[in-house]
């Protein structure tokens, strides 16, 4: 078997440098004779043109505009996915992981796929049909969280908060109490409100009940302080698109020990063979095992992650945690100075990462969105399940300089939309008869341009 895949290998090898002349002795009759036949469909004249993508700044959930080391490393040639240069960059990616997380996690690693792709793998692998989960739902992750749970038979408890609404330590072990559930899903930044979750004191009591904590941070890595060995948290994830200013396709996740006995003391296997963690803990080198191949990553994808994690790493967390705080204190101050209202009113429970506030009534969020993308190139975007609607406005930092800047498109907008720059009178007072739009608030490598978002 060995030397007839070997023969082929050649022979495919040989196909690609032999001189064309050559090549038709290789080619059996029947196979020119398929291909003199006229073709079906025609080459599309849409791929016969050049390839060109308009400069856009993209402001709105994600993704966020690449750095341009980031996009280096996505040009770099590639190299197999099982070649021992791969695994290095896949190791230093855990490496990666673990500094942004704050843990020591044996079992932390990359999926193959964006954040809804690491959410399922987290519920593929922490639950089995019957087991008894309770959702924070609070915003468009929690419901989604709550579907796959369903889906794959977890029996599904919802803790339904309002947009912007946040679920105490009180909250929680009620629920606790009531459902007994095995797992427990919180969003840390919740990117349809502008909420960010406390997650002090939550894993522990979590244990208390025999309980996992898993945590959504993908609208928050990075921007936001989150600790995962020192908070207890079992599971948690993220995704590559937002302040790590990664392509979308791959995310993050980790599990600590406590997670790790249960997956691996399961009764079923999970429902899916592709996030399967038993496979995929081997094949990112997490147990003293061989590597046995599990599938093909996507090699390219994850040069340009290896990049992002490394960019946060050179940094710093605490830099970059301070970073976000200062440029979205002062945008609260200049958002407020154009009469704007934060949807958001406890300070403490506002996401660094994404700024909500609310749109003058009578004025359709769809018509902000054009205005700022036909007339500035700036891409905001409406919001998601409980908030949609949402509108999304762009700030700029001069890093060079340590000051902060409101972008022209802002007061333009401001004036386009109330003439005096003052919306207060316009806005609605009842939150809901506001309309919602939010957009992830990244930070943008060394240009330092980081988007914000508005939500009513």
């Amino acid at each position: 078997m060995q030397r007839i895949v070997q023969s082929n290998s050649f022979l495919a090898f040989g196909a690609a440098v032999w001189p064309p002349a050559r090549l038709p002795r290789l080619i059996p009759q029947c196979c020119r004779a398929m291909s003199s036949q006229k073709l079906l469909v025609s080459p599309p004249p849409s791929l016969l043109k050049p390839f060109v993508i308009p400069d856009k700044l993209l402001l709105g959930p994600g993704p966020s505009n690449l750095p341009p080391r980031v996009m280096a490393a996505g040009g770099l040639q590639m190299i197999g996915h099982m070649h021992k240069e791969m695994f290095q960059i896949m190791d230093e990616i855990k490496e990666g992981i673990q500094y942004a997380f704050q843990t020591k996690n044996q079992i932390t690693l990359a999926i193959s796929g964006s954040g809804h792709s690491a959410m399922e793998a987290a519920l593929f692998n922490a639950l089995e049909p019957g087991d008894s989960v309770m959702v924070g739902v609070n915003g468009i992750w929690g419901q989604r969280a709550a579907d796959i749970a369903e889906r794959i038979g977890g029996k599904v408890h919802q803790l339904v908060k309002s947009p912007g609404g946040y679920y105490t330590l009180q909250d929680i072990e009620k629920g606790l109490i009531q459902h007994k559930p095995v797992l427990l899903f919180l969003t840390q930044g919740e990117s349809s409100s502008g909420v960010l979750q406390p997650l002090d004191g939550y894993g522990d009591l979590c244990h208390r009940y025999n309980c996992l904590l898993l945590v959504d941070c993908v609208a928050s890595l990075g921007g936001t302080p989150i600790h995962m060995d020192k908070q207890a948290i079992d599971i948690l994830y993220s995704g590559s698109q937002k302040v790590l200013n990664a392509p979308p396709g791959t995310s993050i996740i980790s599990f600590s020990e406590k997670a790790r006995k249960k997956i691996f003391s399961r009764k079923t296997k999970p429902v899916s063979f592709a996030l399967d963690m038993s496979w995929l803990a081997n094949f990112w080198g997490c147990d003293d095992k061989p590597r046995i191949y599990h599938h093909t990553t996507p090699v390219i994808s994850l040069y340009s992650l290896r990049e992002g994690l490394a960019i946060l790493a050179e940094q710093g967390l605490e830099k970059s945690w301070k970073h976000h705080e200062e440029v979205t204190q002062y945008l609260y101050e200049e958002l407020q100075k154009l009469g704007l209202k934060l949807f958001v009113k406890e300070p403490e429970v506002r996401l660094p990462t994404v700024t909500t506030v609310a749109v003058p009534e009578g004025y359709n969020w769809k018509d902000i969105v054009d205005f700022l993308m036909n007339k500035y190139g700036i891409e905001i975007t409406g919001g998601l399940g409980p908030s949609i609607g949402m509108v999304s406005l762009g700030e700029q930092e001069s890093r060079e300089s340590g000051k902060f800047e409101v972008p022209p498109a802002m007061t333009d907008l401001a004036r386009w939309v109330g003439g005096d720059n003052n919306f207060s009178s316009s806005v609605h007072s009842k939150v809901h008869h506001v309309s919602v739009f939010t957009a992830q608030l990244g930070y943008y490598g060394d240009l330092g341009l980081r988007a914000l978002s508005a939500s009513f």
